[in-house]
């Protein structure tokens, strides 16, 4: 499988949640890094959450809404 994890050279937002019947110690991650320049990680389903909400409200596609 390739490699996800989102570059300077690849930007966009990468999100893993294991499978149910890992163990409970498994938790959610996310990395996102924008073409401007910024770049965010986070561990846990309350923080994954509140990052991809923040990247897709003012990163990444949001880029592309505001040039119209």
């Amino acid at each position: 499988m390739a490699d996800l994890t989102p570059t300077p050279d690849r930007p966009g937002l990468h999100v893993t949640k294991p499978d149910p019947t890992t163990p409970a110690t498994a938790t959610a991650t996310a990395t996102a890094i924008c073409h401007c320049g910024a770049t965010a990680t986070a561990t846990g389903d309350n923080q994954v959450r509140a990052l991809v909400e923040g990247y897709t409200a003012n990163h990444g596609p949001a880029h592309h809404r505001k040039s119209r």
